[in-house]
C-alpha cells in the first residue's frame, strides 16, 4: 500500500468520526459533476442519513471489457471515494453478466460478445485495482451475475413490462442507427433494463456514471419507482478525453493512461496532454485548488499534475524521481537511462517491432504515429508505414518512447 493511500485511509477515518455536515458533503460531492437528478432529493437523503446514522448506498457499475483500469475509470472511482469520505457505503458493481451483452452506448453497431473466460479474467484485475482508490472497508464488491443469472424467464419478462419500446427509442444512438437503416438487436434493448434492475436489487440510493450513461441511470430510477422503492439520485460526471485531446480515454484508441503504468510512462503521458485539458484533469483527478493552479505557468502546472497523478498510484519518492527523469530527458534532450532493447536476428517491419515491444498497443496505433510524423529512427523521420528496420539503431516514438534495436551482425 502506498504512503498516499495510507494517508487517505487515515483522513477518511477522521472525517467519518466527525460526521461531516450535509453542506460540506454536498460541496465535495458536487465537485466536477454534470447532472444531479435531483439535488433536492440528494439533500433529503443526506439529511436522513445524518439523522439516522445509516449510510447511503452508492452504486457504480463497471463492465470488465478490458483488463486494465485507466484514468478515465478513476473519475468515477474518485467520486465514490468522496462519498466514502462522507461516511457512505459503496457498491462496486462488476457487470460480469451485462458484459456478455455489451453496453450499446455510443456504438454504431452490435458490440462483440465477450467470452465468460475473458470477463472472469478481467473482473479479477478490477477487484485488485479498485483497492488503489477506494476504502475497501466501506466497499462491497458485487457481481450482477449473482442475481441476473438466477432469474427465470418470467422474472425477466416481469421487468420488461415496466419499459416501453418508445422509451428505448428516445435513446439518441438507437434512433440514429434506425434512421440510418442499421439494426438494433433486442439484446441491446436488454442492457439498460438489466442495468436498471441492478439498482432495484441493490436498493441503491445514488448511482454514479458518465454523462453517456444518463439514459441507463434514469431507467434504474424509473424501475425503482415501479418496484415501490425510493428512486435513486442520478449523478453524472464528464467523460475524460485521452492524451489525444479529442476522444474519450480508451485502451482501444491508444490514448489512455493506465493506473498500472510504470511511473515514468504515467508521468510522460500526462505531460503530453494539451494545456486546455489541464483544468479538467486537475478537477476530476486531483484535489488541487483550481484558483491556485490558474496562477501557475502552464508548464509548471502540468509538471505538478503529472506528479500528483503518479503519487496516487505509486508513491511520493517514485513520482519525484519520474519528474526529475522527465526534466532531464526532455528539457536537456537526453536519452532516458533505461531504454528497453530489442534483439533481432533479421530485418523486420517497423510496425511489427513497435507492437511486439509494447512501444504502441497495436500495429494500427504504430501506423497512426507514423502518419503523424511522430516516429524517428536514428534521428530520421519515418513516413513509410511499410518501413523495414535492417540495421541497429535508436527508435523514438512520440516524445517519450524509446527502443534500442540491435540486429545481429549489423
Amino acid at each position: 500500500m502506498s504512503k498516499t493511500h495510507r494517508v487517505l485511509k487515515n483522513r477518511t477515518r477522521c472525517i467519518n468520526q466527525q460526521s461531516m455536515e450535509v453542506a460540506k458533503q454536498l460541496e465535495l460531492i458536487k465537485r466536477g459533476t454534470v447532472d444531479i437528478i435531483s439535488e433536492e432529493e440528494l439533500v433529503k437523503k443526506l439529511n436522513r442519513s445524518k439523522q439516522t446514522g445509516k449510510p447511503l448506498r452508492i452504486k457504480a457499475g463497471f463492465d470488465p471489457t478490458a483488463p486494465d483500469i485507466h484514468l478515465g475509470h478513476t473519475v468515477l472511482l474518485r467520486k465514490l471515494r468522496q462519498f466514502q469520505e462522507c461516511g457512505h457505503l459503496v457498491f462496486f458493481l462488476i457487470g460480469d453478466f451485462t458484459a456478455r451483452i455489451g453496453d450499446p452506448t455510443g456504438k454504431s453497431q452490435l458490440r462483440k460478445t465477450l467470452s465468460r473466460a475473458e470477463i472472469s479474467r478481467n473482473a479479477r484485475t478490477y477487484k485488485k485495482q479498485a483497492g488503489k482508490i477506494l476504502d475497501m472497508r466501506r466497499t462491497r464488491i458485487v457481481f450482477n451475475s449473482a442475481w441476473l443469472e438466477r432469474m427465470r424467464l418470467s422474472g425477466i419478462l416481469g421487468i420488461c413490462m415496466h419499459v416501453t419500446v418508445s422509451q428505448m427509442l428516445t435513446r439518441e444512438d438507437f434512433r440514429k442507427r434506425l434512421d440510418n437503416k442499421q439494426d438494433v438487436s433486442m439484446l441491446e434493448f436488454m442492457y439498460p433494463i438489466l442495468q436498471g434492475y441492478d439498482s432495484v436489487f441493490l436498493k441503491s440510493d445514488v448511482e454514479i456514471g458518465g454523462t453517456d450513461q444518463l439514459f441507463n441511470l434514469l431507467v434504474g430510477r424509473d424501475l425503482q419507482r415501479d418496484f415501490d422503492q425510493e428512486p435513486q439520485v442520478v449523478l453524472t460526471l464528464p467523460l475524460l478525453e485521452g492524451t489525444d485531446g479529442v476522444n474519450k480515454m480508451s485502451k482501444s484508441l491508444g490514448n489512455y493512461i493506465g493506473i498500472n503504468d510504470k511511473a515514468p510512462d504515467m508521468f510522460g503521458k500526462t505531460m503530453s496532454i494539451s494545456d486546455e485539458l489541464m483544468c479538467k484533469y486537475f478537477t476530476l483527478l486531483t484535489d488541487e485548488n483550481l484558483e491556485n493552479i490558474k496562477k501557475m505557468h502552464p508548464r509548471e502546472a502540468k509538471l505538478l499534475l503529472a506528479e500528483r497523478i503518479c503519487r496516487q498510484y505509486h508513491c511520493a519518492e517514485t513520482a519525484k524521481a519520474a519528474r526529475e527523469e522527465f526534466i532531464r530527458v526532455f528539457s536537456s534532450k537526453e536519452i532516458p537511462r533505461d531504454v528497453p532493447r530489442a534483439k533481432l536476428n533479421a530485418p523486420k517491419a517497423l510496425i511489427e517491432i513497435m507492437a511486439e515491444n509494447k512501444i504502441t498497443p497495436s500495429k494500427n496505433e504504430a501506423r497512426r504515429l507514423i502518419r503523424q510524423g511522430a516516429v524517428d529512427f536514428e534521428c530520421d523521420k519515418i513516413t513509410d508505414e511499410n518501413f523495414i528496420i535492417d540495421r541497429s539503431g535508436l527508435l523514438k516514438a512520440g516524445s517519450r518512447r524509446f527502443l534500442k534495436i540491435e540486429i545481429q551482425g549489423k
